[in-house]
């Protein structure tokens, strides 16, 4: 795609984006006068229940919550309490770029019906849901950020899903902890292939270098506390380059939240 197809994206993208911010709102209002007709429904088996945006009993129990003591840096759990600032072999093995790493669920069978909501369904309800958790679990991260960014995708995709589930999550979570959400000024600059059904060291290759700040965007990241939003961490290959270009960029400090952690099979056990 040449420049000139580029420039004529990149103000269609903010529109999309800016669009978001409008689209949650009027869903929330829209939501809230059909549950006045027609009685809400849990977002993963559709049982009737009290409240929108909501799940069931049967299936919250499902979900299988993160809490702490946890890894400070990488956010796994730890069988017993190491102390506040105790880190994992993983994280004293290869450190991450960013300060401290947060999320509220296990990626499973469970965790993952609520993602492909968001994500491919067209359902921000199920976002709303996911924000709530991720406060929780990232209270601290939260009251001490100065803004609050998703990882971007690139303008294409963005204009090919029409919504950034990263951006969905922001948003609720800024409104919950009342600090500023930047849409605009961290950008995906390379358009890349999906990560799905890549290795460590294939998505590690696949994102690098391809996010940027935005010349008119610096001044909202030099010096500033970043918290990075996204909705699943894997292998953290692109939560480490999008770190890695706000830090450079000029932030002081970046801490990363998501919905949903995907832990390998000898970690499981410390949360069965």
């Amino acid at each position: 795609m040449g420049v000139g197809s580029d420039m004529m994206e990149e103000p269609i993208a903010q529109k999309l984006l800016w669009g978001q911010r409008f689209s949650s709102a009027f869903h929330l209002l829209w939501r809230g006068l059909v549950d006045l007709v027609v009685p809400p429904h849990c977002l993963s088996c559709r049982a009737e229940v009290t409240a929108g945006a909501s799940l069931c009993v049967t299936c919250w129990q499902k979900l299988r919550f993160i809490d702490e003591p946890v890894c400070n840096s990488l956010g796994l759990p730890f069988a017993y309490d190491e102390g506040a600032d105790a880190l994992s072999p993983e994280a004293m093995a290869d450190p991450p770029p960013w300060a401290r790493a947060r999320a509220a669920v296990i990626y499973d069978e469970a965790s993952r019906r609520l993602v492909h909501l968001l994500k491919y369904e067209d359902t921000p309800e199920a976002g709303f849901a996911m924000a709530h958790m991720m406060a929780g679990a990232g209270r601290k991260l939260l009251a001490e950020a100065d803004v609050i960014l998703p990882i971007p995708l690139h303008r294409r995709r963005l204009w090919q899903r029409r919504a950034n589930q990263s951006a969905v999550l922001a948003l609720r979570l800024g409104k919950a902890s009342n600090k500023p959400v930047d849409l605009l000024s961290f950008k995906r600059v390379t358009y890349t292939k999906p990560q799905i059904g890549l290795t460590a060291k294939e998505r590690q290759k696949n994102v690098r270098k391809v996010f940027a700040v935005a010349p008119e965007g610096l001044k909202a990241i030099v010096g500033k506390r970043i918290l990075l939003v996204d909705d699943v961490r894997t292998t953290g290959a692109t939560a480490r380059a999008a770190t890695t270009a706000l830090m450079d960029a000029g932030a002081t400090n970046v801490d990363l939240l998501t919905f949903a952690l995907v832990l390998e099979p000898a970690q499981l056990h410390i949360v069965e």
